[in-house]
């Protein structure tokens, strides 16, 4: 019976994967080349972690050494992470080579005579060679590796003339896999790879994700429902590690019932003690690289409601955090915007940054405080529940907010209000009674509370006040998501640093949607910066 794989590479023979047979065509077509008498190329292949590169190399691979007409091999460097020396690095290739061709090569210590490695007296045939975690080795390294691949390829461009196996360098394809684009943005002098082909290795695609869970259905008898698939889906965007997390914790760990259908009940279970508790190495990853102190600041201000940030590869900060599974760029507009790759990884993001920042909130309220305008058995009153958040937000300011990360203008992360929002409301509301938890319906910074109470549902939706027609524009979209949510009313929660008592009068007052026919109630969040 075959399983679902979240880590390495998955074993075709026991695990559920999705074929991917067109990415995998076209990186054979890459190394073998257009014309295979002419050479092939040499590529670089890079996704974030967890996306299947190895995986994929690996069918090529397979499928080189069947077809017969090339010596082909594949080796990692990942050994080579902590040599600091050129030597160090060439003797962990060099022995790489010599245990996966099994034969002697020559003992190479400078990198001009790198490409004695790939002549005719230790290959009988063309050669094509995969590099694994190649961005494992030092910069310095990268570079010198990169300069001498350039120069044999151009050496054999230059031997036109020749058939492949004729030249006098014997390098035909090359791979170099890495969770970068290997020799881009960090190489501050310019990339000498300059002959490179790029090869990205996406997420899987809806029908991919699908595939998988109905081959597991078909193999077990037991049903998935496709509310379930869709979800897993949309909450991971077929990152493939994630995905078939799910997938282990769906058709084993928490399939209590395997004579009954995978139903949107069991999913949420799930999804709250992934999001909540579970571990998984792929998110431990994305949260640490989120929370370096050069990142967190990006970080941060993608959270951000009132703008979306602009998606730059040559930006330094958007370049690592897109290349290690952070975000994702998405085209709107005409223009390249940033969103964080999926809505589960926000959500974990959200999570982290709020309990990190505000794991103690304080006394939300007093032992025998009257809280009947804000809460009764049946309902709550959500203005007043605001109301009572900005007093404990203005009284425990100094102390709460002393250490809150600023922006370069010293003011206050507009996220940073959310994540002591989210807090409050979590200890003023209680686990015992209420259920809270974020959702981010655009992958972007807009960010939306949801509370179930007393069988209900209330739907917070949060923004930054700029202007008037900042405000208008708010009104619309929040009428929308109460539709999305099938709820005849939803609350719009302005941040402002501050308001006085006319504005309120004036704004918040109760807008019905002519479109939607929502409800939404505006009210003001006064953060007194």
């Amino acid at each position: 019976m075959r399983r679902f794989s979240s880590y390495g590479p998955v074993n075709m023979k026991v695990h559920y994967h999705a074929p991917r047979e067109a990415l995998i065509d076209r990186a054979y077509g890459e190394l073998t080349g257009d014309d295979p008498e002419e050479g092939g190329h040499y590529v670089t292949v890079w996704a974030p972690r967890q996306t299947g590169k190895t995986w994929v190399m690996q069918q090529v691979m397979k499928r080189i050494r069947e077809q017969g007409d090339f010596e082909a091999g594949i080796i990692s460097m990942q050994s080579a992470k902590e040599e600091d020396t050129g030597e160090g690095v060439l003797e962990v290739f060099v022995s790489k080579l010599e245990e996966w061709f099994e034969r002697e090569l020559p003992d190479i210590r400078s990198w001009k005579k790198l490409s004695r490695l790939f002549k005719k007296e230790y290959f009988a045939k063309p050669l094509i060679l995969i590099v694994d975690e190649f961005d494992a080795i030092r910069e310095e390294f990268i570079n010198k590796f990169a300069n001498e691949f350039r120069d044999m390829y151009i050496g054999r461009q230059n031997q036109a003339d020749r058939p492949s196996d004729q030249k006098s360098c014997l390098l035909h394809g090359l791979a170099l896999i890495g969770v970068r684009s290997v020799l881009g943005i960090e190489n501050v002098t310019g990339s000498p790879f300059n002959v490179q082909r790029s090869l990205h290795i996406p997420n899987l695609t809806c029908e991919e994700t699908e595939g998988m869970f109905e081959w597991y259905e078909r193999e077990t008898g037991q049903r998935i429902d496709r509310d379930v698939t869709d979800r897993i889906f949309r909450e991971t965007r077929g990152q493939p590690g994630l995905a078939c997390w799910f997938g282990e914790l769906l058709t084993e760990e928490y399939n209590e019932a395997r004579d009954r259908p995978v139903t949107t009940a069991h999913f949420d279970r799930v999804f709250r003690l992934a999001v909540q508790a579970l571990p998984n190495n792929n998110i431990v990853n994305i949260i640490s690289k989120a929370a370096k102190e050069a990142s967190r600041e990006t970080v941060l201000e993608l959270f951000r409601t009132d703008r979306k940030t602009v998606f730059a590869f040559d930006d330094p900060h958007l370049n690592f955090l897109y290349m290690n599974g952070v975000i994702d760029a998405e085209e709107s507009d005409e223009n390249l915007h940033v969103r964080f790759s999926s809505p589960f990884v926000q959500k974990r993001l959200f999570n982290y940054f709020a309990r990190e920042l505000f794991g103690y909130m304080g006394k939300v309220c007093e032992p025998f405080e009257d809280l009947s305008d804000t809460l009764t058995e049946e309902s709550l009153n959500i203005g007043n529940l605001m109301r009572r958040f900005q007093n404990h937000l203005k009284k425990n300011r100094e102390w709460l907010l002393r250490d809150a990360p600023r922006r370069k203008d010293l003011r206050i992360f507009e996220a940073v209000y959310h994540f002591s929002l989210y807090r409050f409301l979590c200890d003023f509301l209680g686990a015992e009674y209420a259920r809270v938890w974020p959702e981010f319906p655009t992958g972007n910074g807009e960010v939306d509370i949801v509370i179930e109470y007393a069988d209900r549902m209330y739907a917070l939706e949060l923004k930054s006040h700029t202007h008037e027609r900042g405000y208008r524009k708010a009104l619309g979209q929040a009428a929308r998501y109460g539709r999305q949510l099938g709820l005849p009313e939803v609350s719009l929660v302005f941040f402002v640093e501050y308001v006085d008592d006319a504005s309120r009068e004036k704004y918040e007052k109760a807008y019905t949607d002519e479109e939607t026919g929502v409800r939404v109630m505006p009210m003001f969040v006064d953060v007194g910066e």
